[in-house]
């Protein structure tokens, strides 16, 4: 059974924007790895990370919610709806096999906070979770400094820094799957 990634990040890059081909290209990295690809369900990174998925091969699972009317991607081979933000968060932190958090705003920090948490206080077993952009690195070695501080683990969420090197340490951290 394939294993699942779930993707975090922007709902607002569009085709030709540098976040929204980084994301089609992990999609399809993630897929070719033999891994299928979990987001938000909507435009922007979760489109394009489902549309580099389903073209090479692999599931797209999106998880949508009930309090936007947005159109959830056209790419998807199985939609879950929420009823709200919360249960929306829980179902993509609970299908992951291991994350990625691309680019995003306050809905992307909340998703990446909320599954820090759960790993910080080891409510969800050890999984892989990868960050990718400046932003992230910024955010990330703020944290990581207070974690530290408080004791607690640090190194819970990698930084990398391209694509590549995301899908290729989340292979190497999950192993071959069949």
């Amino acid at each position: 059974m394939k294993r699942t990634i779930t993707i975090f990040g922007s709902s607002l890059p569009r085709h030709g924007d540098k976040e929204y081909e980084d994301a089609y290209n992990l999609g399809r990295l993630l897929a070719l790895n033999n891994f299928n690809v979990c987001t938000g369900g909507y435009q922007g990174v979760m489109d394009a990370a489902s549309k580099g998925a389903v073209e090479n091969g692999a599931e797209a699972i999106g998880i949508t919610v009930d309090l936007w009317e947005s159109v959830p991607s056209k790419y998807l081979t199985k939609e879950i709806r929420c009823k709200n933000l919360f249960e929306r968060i829980s179902k993509l932190i609970d299908i992951g096999d291991g994350y990625v958090i691309l680019q995003g705003g306050t809905g992307t920090l909340l998703e990446l906070a909320a599954l820090w948490e759960l790993l910080n206080k080891n409510l969800l077993r050890q999984k892989p979770a990868a960050c990718h952009s400046q932003m992230w690195k910024e955010i990330v070695g703020i944290m990581e400094k207070q974690i530290e501080y408080e004791g607690r683990k640090t190194g819970l969420i990698r930084c990398l820094n391209s694509i590549e090197q995301i899908a290729g340490y989340l292979d190497k951290a999950l192993g071959e799957t069949t």
